[in-house]
Protein backbone atom coordinates (compact mmCIF):
# COMPACT_ATOMS: atom_id res chain seq x y z
CA UNK A 1 0.00 0.00 0.00
CA UNK A 2 1.32 3.14 -1.16
CA UNK A 3 0.22 6.23 1.04
CA UNK A 4 -0.39 9.39 -0.12
CA UNK A 5 -2.25 12.28 1.96
CA UNK A 6 -5.18 13.71 -0.04
CA UNK A 7 -6.24 16.88 1.96
CA UNK A 8 -10.07 16.24 0.19
CA UNK A 9 -11.93 15.02 3.20
CA UNK A 10 -13.95 15.61 6.54
CA UNK A 11 -15.02 13.92 9.56
CA UNK A 12 -17.57 11.45 9.44
CA UNK A 13 -20.35 12.60 11.17
CA UNK A 14 -21.67 11.01 14.39
CA UNK A 15 -24.43 8.12 13.23
CA UNK A 16 -23.24 6.89 10.10
CA UNK A 17 -22.31 3.26 9.65
CA UNK A 18 -20.51 2.71 6.88
CA UNK A 19 -22.54 0.57 4.79
CA UNK A 20 -21.69 1.35 1.22
CA UNK A 21 -18.82 0.41 -1.10
CA UNK A 22 -18.65 2.82 -4.25
CA UNK A 23 -16.13 1.63 -7.33
CA UNK A 24 -14.79 4.62 -9.59
CA UNK A 25 -13.06 4.42 -12.40
CA UNK A 26 -10.77 7.90 -12.64
CA UNK A 27 -11.63 9.12 -16.33
CA UNK A 28 -7.95 10.81 -16.73
CA UNK A 29 -5.21 10.07 -19.19
CA UNK A 30 -2.50 8.78 -16.19
CA UNK A 31 -2.38 6.97 -12.52
CA UNK A 32 0.13 10.17 -11.84
CA UNK A 33 -2.57 12.43 -13.44
CA UNK A 34 -5.34 11.07 -11.60
CA UNK A 35 -3.29 11.12 -8.12
CA UNK A 36 -1.88 14.76 -8.76
CA UNK A 37 -6.28 15.63 -9.06
CA UNK A 38 -7.12 13.21 -6.03
CA UNK A 39 -4.81 15.15 -3.98
CA UNK A 40 -5.22 18.88 -5.27
CA UNK A 41 -7.27 20.74 -2.61
CA UNK A 42 -8.64 23.11 -5.54
CA UNK A 43 -9.92 19.87 -7.41
CA UNK A 44 -12.42 19.24 -4.57
CA UNK A 45 -12.48 15.52 -4.74
CA UNK A 46 -10.89 12.07 -3.61
CA UNK A 47 -11.17 8.75 -2.81
CA UNK A 48 -10.33 6.08 -0.27
CA UNK A 49 -8.23 3.83 -2.52
CA UNK A 50 -6.90 3.94 -5.64
CA UNK A 51 -5.58 1.15 -8.00
CA UNK A 52 -3.74 1.48 -10.39
CA UNK A 53 -3.92 -1.00 -13.95
CA UNK A 54 -0.70 -2.65 -12.64
CA UNK A 55 -1.95 -4.00 -9.78
CA UNK A 56 -0.32 -0.83 -7.15
CA UNK A 57 -2.76 0.13 -4.47
CA UNK A 58 -2.77 3.87 -3.43
CA UNK A 59 -4.18 4.60 0.28
CA UNK A 60 -5.47 8.66 0.19
CA UNK A 61 -7.88 9.10 2.72
CA UNK A 62 -8.50 7.38 6.15
CA UNK A 63 -11.62 5.00 6.37
CA UNK A 64 -12.25 6.96 9.28
CA UNK A 65 -12.62 10.21 7.22
CA UNK A 66 -15.19 10.89 4.70
CA UNK A 67 -13.41 11.33 1.03
CA UNK A 68 -15.17 13.09 -0.91
CA UNK A 69 -15.97 10.65 -4.01
CA UNK A 70 -19.82 10.68 -4.98
CA UNK A 71 -20.83 13.87 -5.13
CA UNK A 72 -24.32 14.24 -5.17
CA UNK A 73 -25.68 11.35 -5.05
CA UNK A 74 -28.83 8.92 -3.60
CA UNK A 75 -29.41 5.25 -3.01
CA UNK A 76 -32.33 3.58 -0.97
CA UNK A 77 -34.34 7.11 -0.86
CA UNK A 78 -31.00 8.52 1.17
CA UNK A 79 -28.98 11.45 -0.29
CA UNK A 80 -25.64 12.04 0.20
CA UNK A 81 -23.08 8.72 0.06
CA UNK A 82 -19.72 9.73 0.71
CA UNK A 83 -20.68 10.04 4.39
CA UNK A 84 -21.52 6.23 4.71
CA UNK A 85 -19.20 4.99 2.20
CA UNK A 86 -16.13 3.56 1.08
CA UNK A 87 -14.67 5.04 -2.51
CA UNK A 88 -11.94 3.08 -4.39
CA UNK A 89 -11.19 4.80 -7.66
CA UNK A 90 -9.90 2.17 -10.57
CA UNK A 91 -7.47 4.04 -12.97
CA UNK A 92 -8.41 3.89 -16.15
CA UNK A 93 -9.44 6.19 -19.56
CA UNK A 94 -13.01 5.89 -18.91
CA UNK A 95 -15.09 6.69 -21.82
CA UNK A 96 -13.77 10.42 -22.84
CA UNK A 97 -9.77 9.38 -22.77
CA UNK A 98 -10.31 5.51 -24.61
CA UNK A 99 -12.31 3.07 -22.19
CA UNK A 100 -10.88 0.06 -21.93
CA UNK A 101 -11.10 -3.40 -19.76
CA UNK A 102 -9.79 -3.53 -16.57
CA UNK A 103 -6.68 -5.48 -16.55
CA UNK A 104 -6.55 -8.57 -14.33
CA UNK A 105 -3.97 -7.36 -11.89
CA UNK A 106 -6.08 -4.50 -10.99
CA UNK A 107 -8.94 -6.53 -10.69
CA UNK A 108 -6.86 -9.02 -8.28
CA UNK A 109 -6.09 -5.92 -6.16
CA UNK A 110 -9.51 -4.97 -6.11
CA UNK A 111 -10.31 -8.26 -5.13
CA UNK A 112 -7.84 -8.48 -2.18
CA UNK A 113 -8.51 -4.40 -1.10
CA UNK A 114 -12.60 -4.86 -0.97
CA UNK A 115 -12.61 -8.31 1.20
CA UNK A 116 -10.87 -6.17 3.65
CA UNK A 117 -12.90 -3.37 3.30
CA UNK A 118 -16.30 -5.95 3.88
CA UNK A 119 -14.22 -7.54 6.82
CA UNK A 120 -13.93 -4.27 8.77
CA UNK A 121 -17.64 -2.66 8.04
CA UNK A 122 -21.20 -3.67 8.26
CA UNK A 123 -21.58 -3.24 4.14
CA UNK A 124 -23.85 -5.81 2.71
CA UNK A 125 -23.81 -7.85 -1.09
CA UNK A 126 -26.13 -5.26 -2.23
CA UNK A 127 -24.20 -2.00 -0.36
CA UNK A 128 -21.32 -2.79 -3.31
CA UNK A 129 -22.18 -0.28 -5.91
CA UNK A 130 -20.79 1.80 -8.94
CA UNK A 131 -20.91 5.65 -8.70
CA UNK A 132 -23.38 5.26 -11.66
CA UNK A 133 -25.72 3.83 -9.31
CA UNK A 134 -25.54 6.44 -6.81
CA UNK A 135 -25.40 9.09 -9.51
CA UNK A 136 -26.83 8.35 -12.90
CA UNK A 137 -27.48 11.65 -13.92
CA UNK A 138 -24.22 12.12 -13.75
CA UNK A 139 -21.86 9.16 -13.90
CA UNK A 140 -21.00 6.40 -15.77
CA UNK A 141 -18.13 4.89 -13.85
CA UNK A 142 -16.69 2.72 -13.86
CA UNK A 143 -19.37 1.17 -16.89
CA UNK A 144 -20.11 -1.42 -18.72
CA UNK A 145 -16.84 -3.15 -18.60
CA UNK A 146 -16.53 -3.41 -15.07
CA UNK A 147 -16.91 -7.38 -14.07
CA UNK A 148 -19.29 -7.26 -11.61
CA UNK A 149 -20.35 -10.94 -12.20
CA UNK A 150 -16.84 -11.84 -11.53
CA UNK A 151 -16.54 -9.99 -8.40
CA UNK A 152 -19.82 -10.97 -7.13
CA UNK A 153 -18.30 -15.13 -7.65
CA UNK A 154 -16.02 -13.76 -4.79
CA UNK A 155 -18.25 -12.75 -2.69
CA UNK A 156 -17.84 -9.23 -3.45
CA UNK A 157 -21.44 -7.35 -4.65
CA UNK A 158 -24.75 -8.73 -5.71
CA UNK A 159 -25.64 -10.82 -8.99
CA UNK A 160 -28.53 -13.13 -9.27
CA UNK A 161 -28.49 -16.66 -8.60
CA UNK A 162 -31.23 -17.34 -11.23
CA UNK A 163 -31.61 -14.70 -14.47
CA UNK A 164 -34.03 -17.02 -16.19
CA UNK A 165 -36.94 -15.73 -14.90
CA UNK A 166 -40.66 -14.06 -15.33
CA UNK A 167 -39.76 -10.24 -16.46
CA UNK A 168 -41.13 -7.52 -14.69
CA UNK A 169 -44.08 -5.76 -16.72
CA UNK A 170 -43.39 -3.40 -19.46
CA UNK A 171 -45.09 -0.53 -18.65
CA UNK A 172 -42.82 2.65 -17.91
CA UNK A 173 -43.91 2.43 -13.82
CA UNK A 174 -43.34 -1.22 -13.81
CA UNK A 175 -39.91 -0.58 -14.75
CA UNK A 176 -39.66 2.45 -12.21
CA UNK A 177 -40.97 0.23 -9.60
CA UNK A 178 -38.40 -2.58 -9.98
CA UNK A 179 -35.46 -0.08 -9.83
CA UNK A 180 -36.83 1.79 -6.77
CA UNK A 181 -36.87 -1.71 -5.02
CA UNK A 182 -33.40 -2.51 -6.37
CA UNK A 183 -32.54 1.01 -4.71
CA UNK A 184 -32.34 3.45 -7.01
CA UNK A 185 -33.60 6.96 -6.30
CA UNK A 186 -36.20 7.01 -9.19
CA UNK A 187 -39.44 8.53 -9.31
CA UNK A 188 -42.05 6.36 -10.11
CA UNK A 189 -44.71 8.34 -12.04
CA UNK A 190 -44.96 6.34 -14.86
CA UNK A 191 -42.96 9.42 -17.24
CA UNK A 192 -40.54 8.16 -20.12
CA UNK A 193 -37.90 10.75 -19.99
CA UNK A 194 -34.61 11.80 -19.66
CA UNK A 195 -34.34 10.36 -15.43
CA UNK A 196 -36.19 7.39 -16.39
CA UNK A 197 -33.60 6.80 -19.29
CA UNK A 198 -30.30 7.64 -17.46
CA UNK A 199 -31.19 5.49 -14.40
CA UNK A 200 -32.12 2.20 -17.02
CA UNK A 201 -28.96 3.28 -18.33
CA UNK A 202 -27.37 2.92 -15.03
CA UNK A 203 -29.13 -0.63 -14.36
CA UNK A 204 -27.92 -1.63 -17.72
CA UNK A 205 -24.13 -0.80 -17.27
CA UNK A 206 -24.41 -2.82 -13.52
CA UNK A 207 -26.32 -5.89 -14.25
CA UNK A 208 -27.45 -5.94 -18.03
CA UNK A 209 -23.78 -4.31 -19.40
CA UNK A 210 -24.41 -6.49 -23.51
CA UNK A 211 -26.47 -2.95 -24.39
CA UNK A 212 -26.46 0.36 -22.48
CA UNK A 213 -29.27 2.05 -24.70
CA UNK A 214 -31.88 2.62 -21.96
CA UNK A 215 -34.63 1.14 -23.26
CA UNK A 216 -37.01 -1.80 -21.31
CA UNK A 217 -36.25 -4.62 -23.51
CA UNK A 218 -37.57 -8.06 -22.41
CA UNK A 219 -33.47 -9.23 -21.44
CA UNK A 220 -33.31 -6.29 -19.03
CA UNK A 221 -36.92 -6.21 -17.69
CA UNK A 222 -35.86 -9.97 -17.03
CA UNK A 223 -32.79 -9.09 -15.09
CA UNK A 224 -34.46 -6.19 -13.56
CA UNK A 225 -36.57 -9.01 -11.56
CA UNK A 226 -33.58 -11.36 -10.92
CA UNK A 227 -31.83 -8.63 -9.29
CA UNK A 228 -35.06 -7.80 -7.31
CA UNK A 229 -35.10 -11.71 -6.29
CA UNK A 230 -31.35 -11.35 -5.20
CA UNK A 231 -31.74 -8.08 -3.33
CA UNK A 232 -34.90 -9.06 -1.31
CA UNK A 233 -33.23 -12.39 -0.62
CA UNK A 234 -29.79 -10.79 0.59
CA UNK A 235 -32.37 -8.69 3.00
CA UNK A 236 -33.84 -11.71 3.99
CA UNK A 237 -30.34 -13.35 5.09
CA UNK A 238 -28.89 -10.03 6.81
CA UNK A 239 -32.13 -10.00 9.31
CA UNK A 240 -32.04 -13.87 10.05
CA UNK A 241 -28.68 -13.15 10.96
CA UNK A 242 -29.25 -10.05 12.78
CA UNK A 243 -31.74 -12.04 14.60
CA UNK A 244 -29.45 -14.77 15.73
CA UNK A 245 -27.13 -12.64 16.14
Amino acid sequence: MIEKESPNCSDRPPGFDIDLLVMHYTGMESCEAAVERLCDPEAKVSAHYLIDEDGSCYCLVPETKTAWHAGQSCWEGKIGMNQRSIGIELVNPGHEFGYRAFPEAQMTALESLSKEILGRHPIQRRGVLAHSDVAPMRKEDPGELFDWKGLAEKGIGLWPQQTDVEPVGGTVRDVQLAMRNIGYCVPVDGEDNVVYRSILKAFQRHWRPKSVDGKADKDTRKMLAAVQIAVQADMAANQAEAEEG
